[in-house]
């Protein structure tokens, strides 16, 4: 089932790249501004000055451009399903020595790093049903644990959203149970920022050294 959702993932996103190009919406956001505020709350998890950081589903790079603005001392690994989205982030930062982007075909062929963050990953569910799609987001922050050495963070789209605006290719997770799962499973200092008016969560996993 995990290729089946993997390989729906790509396509998805690579077709969104293809009509839309590096912007917000060609990696299925509405605009910049909300992008950057989804940033702001991942990026909470980094505690340290000079670190590694794997970007699950990096689509064109836009988080690289926001480290760049932020930090001086971390080398950044980029990874994404969609070969297209990779093929348009390297363009893009051609000429940047901090920039590494890999297609993979699962998030198994990652390397570890000191932080793993995803953006947005978990929202679009397409033809899944809850059921599927939640199996695949544990399968994946199973995964962020083990790739990460001091941390990792993900946000999801909320179950407490108006129900007039719930879409049914979309999944809202329960921010509790996902909160539950990681504090009994990775770490006693986990954080749910569920405060930022966006209708979603973002969860910060803090490991010690």
């Amino acid at each position: 089932m995990l290729d089946h959702i993997y390989n729906s993932i790509d396509q998805y996103y690579t077709e969104k790249i293809q009509e839309y190009g590096c912007t917000p919406k060609g990696v299925d956001w509405n605009d910049e501004k909300t992008q950057i505020l989804r940033f702001d709350q991942l990026l909470q998890v980094i505690k340290v000055d000079n670190f590694t950081l794997s970007d699950i589903g990096c689509g064109y790079g836009k988080l690289l451009e926001y480290l760049m603005g932020e930090y001086s001392n971390f080398n950044y690994y980029g990874y994404d399903l969609s070969e297209e989205m990779i093929q348009q982030a390297e363009r893009l930062f051609i000429d940047d020595k901090k920039s590494n982007f890999i297609h993979i075909s699962n998030i198994d062929e990652s390397q570890k790093t000191d932080y793993c963050v995803a953006s947005g990953i978990f929202n679009v569910k397409m033809k899944y049903d809850n059921k599927q799609w939640l199996s695949y987001i544990l399968k994946t922050i199973d995964t962020m644990d083990k790739k990460s050495n001091k941390g990792f963070s993900f946000n999801c789209l909320t179950k407490y959203s108006d129900e007039e605006y719930m879409r049914k290719d979309l999944y809202y997770a329960d921010p509790l149970f996902l909160f539950d799962y990681c504090k009994r499973k990775f770490s006693r200092n986990v954080s749910l920022l569920h405060d930022y008016d966006l209708y979603e969560f973002t969860l910060l996993v803090q490991k010690g050294e």
